[in-house]
């Protein structure tokens, strides 16, 4: 996938699209950087599975002290989406869903969501999604926190909403979001801690703390280099182990430890 390329290149580290990494490699890699708990997420696009529930579930399975699972499913299939949704958290123990809108070109408050939301609120896992521009030259629209995500916390205010990648360059619009929605929240994945916002950061440190998460994109970014950041964000105590992983832990019902 040439974008996928030129994204890996830009955050330097291009070299590790084709190398594979097993259960025990990933582990070691968390250990070197002080890492308790990964979540390791499915990826599906149109036209099929990238990396399967399945193929997650191995890595659970094999260091399940270690690695929670976060399904996806196939949109265009709205059914069949529910049914495997189901299957990955009764049977595999996934602790949540992530859609990726900028793939389907369809933003969240599109239809064939809502089977979806509902379904995670009945199994009390969270949505999680991409909010802000894309990284691979794909329309950024479906990105918007306003109105797409707003008009879906206001619809299904128990659903638990995970935005990932900040929102730039509409991280205002999703500070609004979090802090107007009780179940709507914040992760950092895909910027390393020096290209944070002051905004987010000022967020995380006042009236939004425990709304934000760390997380890393692995492998375009490796746990160790984004965490050496994170003493330049200055925060106070109580905001960085909630960022480290207690809000983590609090949304996922992850055990104890920090999560990315």
């Amino acid at each position: 996938m040439p974008e996928i390329t030129r994204l890996f290149e830009r955050s330097g580290s291009a070299e590790l699209i084709d190398k594979p990494v097993g259960p025990d490699e990933l582990v070691e890699l968390m250990d070197q950087a002080a890492v308790d708990v990964l979540l390791l997420s499915a990826w599906h696009r149109p036209g099929g599975w990238v990396i399967s529930n399945d193929d997650v579930a191995d890595f659970v399975r094999a260091h399940p002290d270690r690695f929670a699972g976060v399904a996806s499913v196939d949109l265009a299939d709205p059914v069949g989406a529910v049914r495997e949704l189901r299957r990955a958290v009764e049977e595999l123990g996934f602790v949540g869903l992530r859609v990726v809108p900028w793939l389907w070109e369809l933003p969240p408050d599109h239809r064939l969501y809502y089977p979806l939301y509902t379904t995670c609120v009945e199994l009390g896992v969270p949505f999680c999604t991409q909010v802000g521009h894309t990284g691979p030259l794909k329309p950024s629209e479906t990105g918007r926190p306003v109105p797409y995500l707003d008009r879906v916390a206001l619809d299904l205010p128990e659903l638990v909403i995970v935005g990932g990648h900040i929102g730039h360059p509409w991280t205002d619009e999703m500070i609004g979001v979090a802090w107007k929605h009780h179940n709507v929240y914040i992760d950092t994945s895909a910027y390393l801690p020096r290209y944070y916002p002051p905004q987010l950061v000022h967020f995380m440190n006042t009236y939004g703390r425990g709304k934000v998460m760390f997380g890393t994109n692995w492998p375009q970014l490796p746990h160790d280099r984004a965490l050496a950041q994170i003493e330049r964000l200055a925060l106070t105590d109580e905001a960085r182990a909630d960022f480290l992983g207690g809000a983590a832990r609090r949304v996922f019902r992850l055990p104890a430890g920090r999560a990315m």
